[in-house]
């Protein structure tokens, strides 16, 4: 299983940006896709995920502002992401869950927001 992450780069706070994740492979069912970040000195973080059924979680931090969603493709997810903030800055990781909860994890994306 493989999972390619692209969309960040950098942009001015107030500003938007788009990331996508696509798996590949076979073999595997997933239940669960979404994103992590990890900023420098901090933790990773759980930022948004979409179940198979399409229910989202966000994080308190990014509510409202970004919008996750699936892809026609299959196994492929969106991270829609307004309003950018200078706190958004860190390296996004795409993640995938399949139905025996083992997690699978793309390289990262940096997202860098100037104030």
């Amino acid at each position: 299983v493989q999972l390619q992450a692209s969309g960040g780069g950098l942009v001015q706070a107030g500003g938007s940006l788009r990331l996508s994740c696509a798996a590949s492979g076979s073999g595997f069912n997933i239940v669960r896709m979404g994103w992590y970040r990890q900023a420098p000195g901090d933790q990773r973080e759980l930022v948004a995920s979409i179940l198979g059924g399409g229910r989202t979680d966000y994080a308190e931090s990014v509510a409202g502002r970004f919008t996750i969603s699936k892809g026609s493709g299959v196994n492929t997810v969106y991270l829609q992401m307004y309003n950018l903030k200078p706190e958004d800055t860190a390296v996004y990781y795409c993640f995938a869950r399949n139905i025996k909860l083992r997690d699978y994890w793309g390289q990262g994306t940096l997202v860098t927001v100037s104030s």
